[in-house]
């Protein structure tokens, strides 16, 4: 046991403890003065407390007994996501939290993303590191992805369900697929984004009946801002125009500490959570978005690393996953609050209050743990 502590990633460590403290301020400021957000800064160190004893707990369990039970796994998550969906509240237009003693709220969707990482790499690693086939590996990637994928977007949760689709993406890229597969790929998705913006705009109008007026299906607002923004209402640009107004007046050093939140930053819907990077950008500036983006640098390269060490690639095609997830979540975060990307829901990973996100989060960082630790139980076996 011993020896599995000491191979824990000390340079993770120190990256996580400097995400606690930026997040724990970031969140104090955010939260600043306003009773219904009390102690959600104190609330962040115990999550993160929390957070360290899973990862840490993680590193000792072998990561090899997940893929065994892959299946299980699988099919836990599905029954969850059938479950919030027929029992859950509507929340913020979505029914995707179960709700839970103590006010805490749990979100199926954030823990399938864990269990689809595991899923992939069980399938994709049954083949040794030949090359993939279509029908025997790609279409059942497809197929074992595409049922949780659905369940998320009739929540309807937009967000998470593109992020299922880039951690499979990801975890393909580097599964030895071969390049006229990934031409053909490329190739189709290209063609469909470009046939979904054509028909969006052709029937904008029926689209928005259809989607607002009967379901309540207010993510087509944030599609719509993002694709033709000079036609969109006040309603639907309102919170990414703010944002960039907030982020805009920081400046290269920022308003300082604690000053931002009697300019703009109070207009923005959630400045604690998803809108948290606007915190960032008017309070530190550039300066501090790039600290914030050299710890995220660091932290992906140290997993990238890991993965490349591996002697089992399943254990990478986890890290790999785990790597996919953070990247995207990072952009997305990012690129929404300065319209580069439709605005969703995705949290800036470590960094955005939630105890589910933040603990699942630290979760994947303990899978990655146990696959550096279990190497040399791996190369020995083998």
């Amino acid at each position: 046991m011993l020896n599995k502590f000491k191979k824990v990633d000390l340079g993770m460590i120190i990256i996580l403890l400097a995400f606690m403290v930026v997040s724990t301020l970031l969140v104090h400021s955010a939260t600043y003065g306003n009773p219904d957000y009390a102690n959600y800064d104190v609330k962040t160190v115990i999550f993160y407390g929390l957070g360290f004893a899973v990862a840490l707990a993680s590193t000792f369990f072998d990561y090899r007994l997940l893929l065994k039970a892959w299946w299980v796994l699988y099919a836990i998550g599905i029954v969850l996501l059938v479950v919030v969906y027929f029992t859950a509240p509507e929340i913020n237009g979505a029914k995707s939290w179960f709700m839970l003693p103590g006010g805490l709220q749990f979100q199926p969707a954030e823990m399938v993303k864990i269990i689809l990482i595991i899923t992939v790499a069980y399938l994709m690693g049954r083949r040794q590191g030949d090359p993939l086939r279509v029908r025997q590996d790609l279409l059942v990637v497809a197929a074992f992805s595409f049922l949780p994928f659905m369940l998320v977007m009739i929540q309807p949760d937009l967000g998470n369900a593109i992020i299922y689709l880039v951690i499979v993406l990801g975890m393909l890229w580097i599964g030895n697929v071969r390049y006229s597969h990934v031409l053909l790929g490329i190739t189709i998705i290209g063609g469909g984004l470009v046939l979904f913006v054509f028909l969006f705009n052709t029937y904008n109008t029926q689209i928005h009946d259809y989607l607002v007026e009967k379901h309540k299906l207010h993510w087509y607002e944030r599609i719509n801002a993002f694709i033709d923004p000079e036609s969109a209402s006040d309603k639907e640009i309102y919170q990414v125009s703010k944002a960039k107004i907030a982020i805009g007046s920081g400046g290269l050093t920022g308003d300082g500490y604690m000053k931002g939140e009697s300019k703009n930053r109070k207009f923005i819907p959630y400045p604690y959570s998803d809108a948290i990077f606007v915190v960032i950008g008017e309070e530190f500036g550039f300066q501090g978005a790039a600290v914030v983006l050299m710890l995220y640098f660091l932290l992906i390269y140290r997993m990238i690393i890991i993965a490349f060490q591996c002697f089992d690639l399943k254990g990478s095609f986890i890290i790999i996953g785990i790597v996919s997830m953070y990247v995207f979540q990072i952009f997305q975060n990012i690129g929404m609050m300065i319209g580069l990307m439709p605005i969703t829901g995705i949290t800036l990973p470590f960094i955005s209050y939630g105890g589910t996100s933040l603990l699942l989060n630290m979760l994947c960082i303990g899978l990655v743990f146990s696959v550096k630790a279990h190497q040399e139980k791996y190369q020995m076996a083998t």
